[in-house]
């Protein structure tokens, strides 16, 4: 059984490879290598598998789930330049795909019990655009 708890946080960011001109960035990039940066309203995704607890009947307690999400992930992410201000922002690039990863690498730890896994980071950077990530293949 599964269960998708979401939540939402505003960064912005720059999409560019250290090293690289602006023209050469703009080539890979497109817009999102504004020296100046842009800003997204990310709406996150994270599902939770496992067993109900036969005394509860719930896989996690969702209470804990949320003070998780805020700690991880909203309040080191909202509001924030990420390249600036998160790191590894700082020397990778903050495409949707490595954001999502860091959050799973953030989220991971704190579901990998019995009670419950992490099963799925879903991350939404416009409303027609998201990442998946599952982790890695066993």
């Amino acid at each position: 059984m599964k269960i998708t708890r979401r939540i939402e946080f505003s960064s912005s960011h720059v999409c560019a490879l250290a090293g690289r001109s602006e023209a050469e960035n703009r080539a890979l990039y497109g817009a999102a290598a504004n020296p100046h940066g842009h800003g997204h309203n990310y709406v996150l995704e994270v599902t939770i598998a496992g067993q109900p607890d036969p005394v509860t009947g719930m896989i996690v307690d969702l209470k804990e789930v949320k003070e998780i999400l805020n700690q991880e992930v909203v309040q080191p992410f909202d509001h924030r330049h990420l390249n600036h201000e998160v790191p590894p922002f700082d020397r990778i690039v903050p495409t949707t795909e490595n954001i999502a990863l860091e959050i799973w690498r953030r989220l991971a730890p704190h579901f990998s019990g019995a009670k419950g896994r992490l099963d799925l980071v879903k991350l939404y950077e416009t409303e027609d655009l998201y990442v998946e990530y599952a982790g890695e293949p066993a």
